[in-house]
């Protein structure tokens, strides 16, 4: 194997992409209580929810292929912290976002529905969709190792998003409630950005110093 390219820590990476992906599932599982709170949970309104997700972290993620082709690799870093950074502030407005929306457009046909629901989570589950690619991209220029990059990065997220899960559902909603719970997506998504950058500005002054 190759030696590393730069001196960012893939270890620290990995533990703050499992932070990403618990953000990202406390985020899901929120969201989606509160618009079929807003617009029902029949089966109708339950299946346009989970697509407009789906189709936007789908969406997000070939954006990201094409952004991390186009970006040269040592910035795709920092780029993801600034993707994290975006995904927070929104996590941060969204259920007042939501709730306003919502009181506009309740009682609309499961078209509308559909719609509104794509329109709010289009933004955030776009940038979702692109972290992993853009961190994928990085790592395979680092390493030259496509298959450790891609596998790591989605195991570490998913681990991630399970623990979410599980603590989201026995704890965090009964203890913290929805807006509480969101608060707290958020906070981690603006942890992980801060992180990211101050790691690499410590990289990048330490490869200035020893050139």
């Amino acid at each position: 194997m190759s030696a590393p390219r730069d001196g960012f820590p893939p270890r620290l990476l990995g533990v703050l992409f499992f932070a990403s992906g618990a953000a990202a599932l406390v985020y899901q599982l929120v969201w989606q209580r509160v618009l079929f709170q807003i617009y029902g949970s029949d089966i109708v309104s339950v299946t346009v929810v989970v697509t407009a997700f789906l189709l936007g972290l789908g969406i997000g993620s070939l954006l990201g292929g094409v952004v991390s082709r186009v970006v040269r690799p040592e910035r795709l870093v920092p780029l993801f912290a600034l993707v994290e950074l975006g995904i927070g502030l929104y996590g941060f407005a969204s259920l007042g976002l939501f709730q306003w929306v919502g009181g506009a457009t309740a009682g609309g046909s499961h078209f509308m529905t559909g719609v509104l629901a794509f329109a709010l989570v289009l933004l955030p589950t776009l940038l979702m969709g692109a972290t992993l690619p853009l961190l994928t991209a990085y790592l395979t220029w680092r390493w030259n190792n496509v298959g450790r990059s891609v596998g790591g990065l989605y195991c570490v997220n998913t681990l991630g998003s399970a623990a979410a899960s599980l603590l989201t559902s026995l704890v965090l909603l009964g203890a913290l409630g929805r807006s509480g719970s969101t608060q707290v997506a958020g906070g981690l998504n603006v942890a992980v950005a801060l992180a990211v950058l101050l790691a690499w500005r410590s990289t990048a002054d330490a490869a200035g110093e020893s050139a």
